[in-house]
């Protein structure tokens, strides 16, 4: 079978995937199952991948879904708990303090606090905390949807403290070879992870900045009252100075101390930076944007969970604004905490680990359950907490409880056939007919096609890795070495080019499906997942072909060399 067919087969389940989903405007439940069936079809006839291994990776799969629907749980039920104590509305009061411009609420929360949070936690985390956190202070919930996938591209490289890069680069790339070529061209594998972790931070820094101004624009455009992108772009000299905030204390981080942290300093120093402002009104327009009353929104904004904050009795007047937001800050800290190998806290969290090993007997297919350590767990224990902190009643937290387990049901179903379909497609490359895997069959055929041009495709290639995967780090995993094969056949730099897989991956995060149907769980908007993708493909679309235009003049226009380049340049001549 050649190549283009190969790769067209691979990128159908994707294709059908975008046609039921946003073509035919299916909701996930009824589209995901037959993207399986096909998958399954396709690996089982056209790959002739073992029927053992296929079974294999969907229990793995399934895995995976335990995980990821422990964290939507998490982040549901500290909502409504928070809902039931009162806390909501105090925060909601406080950052009405703070601006009653929708604009610079969503700045504030969705692009700083999440992507604190997205550098503390990652996995998806920062929109299922933010979406139904924006719910609750009174966004819709197809808004909230939105915006919360877009915290999912700038920070997500650095997320879970560094691990796209610690553990995805690191384990996609590194070999016993590649450590011998850096030792011949006089450096180290330490040395040229950080050289990547330094390009992956000036690409975000410089594309990133924008993402505050598009979170602007796609509220007034698709959720004001006269459906204006110029609502949104009266707010940009504000909006640009809150990216700055945030991308130039990230980027540093990233150059000079690596990839650990930067999200969470740039997130830190950006949330001091722009609440002062935003007290100040420096730079804030003196038009205040809103939405309608929510009596005349349509029903498709309206998510099935529902935060009717003046129907709550609730504690509110005995919560002081740093009470109602410790529970927040709590989560906050121990993701970091947990997140910190030197600590120790990890290791303790993860003693209580459910492990299953090369499942069916195929070798490498591993899933483990980790609850107290999973961000999850983490929020339950804060749950805990918080009903003591906020003086709760049994019957306040038993509410909040049953609320959360039924949001989870639909969910459940429709991760139960997405992750499943994802593990077979990164699992495919063992098989009788001695083909790549499947993610790699379709970036082998783009670079192919494109040859020279290819660097302004790489990050195309790590977002359809993310997009398959849901996770830049597992995208960075299959792809990053095919980067670097490509970039040394073509005679570029490696560094620059795994650097482009690495953004790419991030931007994929915001059309990952499963990433979006996670984010809709926590707000009750399943069945939405096609008009929330036809959305968040035009952010997408703006950073990768950034993330392009950038990689072709750092490769081409500057000729930016690293010392292994160089090295293999040598060995040819």
């Amino acid at each position: 079978m050649s190549l283009s067919i190969q790769a067209l087969l691979a990128f159908f389940p994707i294709l059908l995937a975008g046609i039921l989903l946003v073509g035919l405007r299916w909701p996930a439940k009824r589209a995901m199952p037959i993207v399986f069936l096909t998958t399954f079809i396709i690996a089982l006839f056209a790959w002739e991948m073992p029927i053992n291994r296929i079974f294999a990776s969907t229990l793995q799969g399934l895995g995976v879904t335990a995980s990821i629907l422990w964290i939507i749980f998490g982040a549901i039920l500290l909502l409504n708990t928070l809902k039931h104590s009162g806390a909501i509305r105090v925060i909601r009061a406080g950052f009405t303090n703070i601006s009653t411009d929708r604009r610079v609420q969503v700045i504030i929360i969705a692009w700083l606090f999440g992507s604190f949070i997205e550098g503390a936690s990652g996995f998806g985390t920062p929109a299922a905390i933010a979406a139904p956190l924006l719910v609750g202070l009174g966004f819709p919930a197809l808004a909230a949807v939105i915006v919360g996938m877009m915290i999912q591209s700038t920070p997500v490289s650095f997320g879970a403290v560094g691990t796209p890069i610690i553990i995805g680069v690191d384990t996609g790339l590194k070999t016993t070879e590649l450590s011998t070529q850096l030792a011949s061209a006089g450096t180290n594998w330490e040395q040229f992870l950080m050289l990547i972790t330094s390009e992956v931070a000036i690409i975000h820094g410089i594309i990133g900045t924008l993402i505050p101004l598009f979170m602007c624009m796609m509220l007034t455009r698709y959720f004001g009252k006269n459906k204006s992108w110029t609502e949104g772009l009266s707010i940009a000299p504000f909006a640009i100075f809150s990216g700055l905030a945030f991308t130039i204390p990230y980027a540093l981080t990233g150059v000079f101390l690596g990839p650990e942290f930067p999200s969470i300093i740039g997130a830190l120093v950006g949330l001091v930076i722009v609440v002062t402002a935003a007290k100040s009104n420096f730079l804030v327009p003196k038009d205040t944007w809103d939405f309608e009353p929510a009596k005349n929104w349509p029903s498709t904004w309206m998510g099935d969970i529902e935060v009717k904050l003046e129907r709550l009795a609730g504690t509110t007047s005995k919560l002081s604004l740093k009470k109602a937001w410790l529970p927040y800050l709590l989560v906050a800290i121990f993701l970091v905490l947990s997140r910190i190998p030197s600590l120790g806290i990890n290791t303790a969290l993860k003693f209580v680990t459910v492990s299953f090993k090369d499942i069916l007997g195929e070798v490498g297919i591993s899933t483990s359950f980790s609850p107290l350590y999973l961000p999850g767990g983490i929020m339950i224990m804060v749950v805990l907490l918080t009903y003591f902190i906020h003086n709760m009643k049994t019957k306040e937290l038993t509410k909040a409880i049953g609320e959360s387990t039924r949001t989870l049901v639909g969910a459940g179903f429709v991760l139960v056939f997405t992750i499943p379909m994802v593990r077979i497609l990164i699992n495919s490359g063992v098989n009788e007919m001695g083909y790549s895997s499947m993610p790699i069959a379709m970036a082998q055929w783009v670079a192919e096609t494109v040859g020279g041009v290819y660097p302004a495709f790489a990050a195309s290639i790590g977002a359809l890795g993310a997009f398959i995967a849901g996770s830049n780090t597992v995208s960075n995993m299959m792809l990053s070495q095919f980067q670097f094969s490509t970039a040394t056949t073509l005679g570029l730099t490696g560094s620059v080019m795994v650097a482009l897989q690495a953004v790419g991956a991030a931007a994929g995060n915001m059309i990952a499906i499963h990433n979006v149907v996670a984010a809709s769980a926590t707000v009750g908007m399943l069945g939405r997942e096609g008009f929330i993708l036809r959305r968040t493909i035009l952010p997408t679309l703006y950073y990768v072909i950034f993330a392009g235009i950038i990689g072709i003049i750092m490769l081409y226009g500057f000729g930016i060399t690293d010392d292994l380049t160089l090295y293999l340049e040598s060995l040819k001549n």
